[in-house]
């Protein structure tokens, strides 16, 4: 079942519940997907997740899509890069966008549905800049954190400049992390890269995989990455 729910003019949400919720009365995990728009992410996510969990893949689940207002300006840190400020002039509002997510939307959909203490982030691209930013400083929020060619060369890969020191203070118990990344040589690939390795070395309680998509575009890497990343954390260790 699907339905749309407007917090404010800001911000409006896009929610699917699992089939066999109203008739329940059970707990269900839940997954936040960062591009949640009607026309963005959310359908087509939603409906492999619908999916795979009628396959046994994973459980029933609920998702949130976020729908965006302004991307440029939520997903992004502040830039002192000139190339930044001119491709995005209204960049910078994450952690306005993270106190968000943390002090108002988790908050209003544990009160409006029924959750379990699973929770799953998802971002691509510039979400993935800010799902990354999330897991390092605020982690958690979420048990598990998929993260699909994150664009972390922003500012001059300021993000990846502190994993070390994040990784070391803020500290949280129990999470698997999916990384992939398309045919996307250099930067970005590298990027991705540094952060798995990072949290590897210096995280060695968290689970994370990896996945390099050779053949798969930015476009393309969405689908083939939710389908992997459902499958391995998913998988009864």
């Amino acid at each position: 079942m699907f339905h749309s729910v407007v917090l404010d003019e800001d911000r409006r949400l896009n929610v699917f519940l699992p089939p066999g919720y109203d008739a329940g009365t059970g707990t269900y995990p839940v997954i936040y997907l960062l591009d949640g728009s009607a026309n963005e992410d959310y359908f087509h996510a939603a409906g492999l997740f619908d999916f795979l969990a009628t396959y046994g893949v994973m459980p029933p689940t609920i998702v949130v899509g976020i729908a965006n207002v302004n991307r440029q300006r939520d997903f992004t840190m502040p830039s002192s890069d000139p190339a930044d400020l001119k491709a995005a002039p209204t960049s910078g509002g994450a952690m306005k966008f993270i106190g968000f997510l943390e002090r108002e939307l988790i908050p209003y959909v544990s009160a409006h549905y029924r959750v379990s203490d699973r929770s799953t982030l998802i971002g691509q691209s510039l979400g993935g800049l800010l799902a990354t930013q999330v897991l390092l400083e605020k982690p958690q929020l979420f048990r598990d954190y998929v993260i699909v060619s994150p664009s972390l060369w922003w500012n001059k890969q300021a993000l990846l400049h502190g994993v070390d020191e994040a990784l070391k203070e803020n500290k949280a118990p129990g999470h698997t992390v999916y990384v992939s990344v398309a045919d996307e040589p250099g930067e970005m690939k590298d990027a991705a890269e540094r952060l798995v390795r990072q949290i590897r070395q210096l995280r060695p309680d968290i689970i994370c995989f990896y996945e390099y998509l050779p053949g798969e575009t930015h476009a393309t890497s969405l689908h083939i990455s939710l389908y992997n990343a459902m499958r391995l954390l998913n998988k009864p260790r």
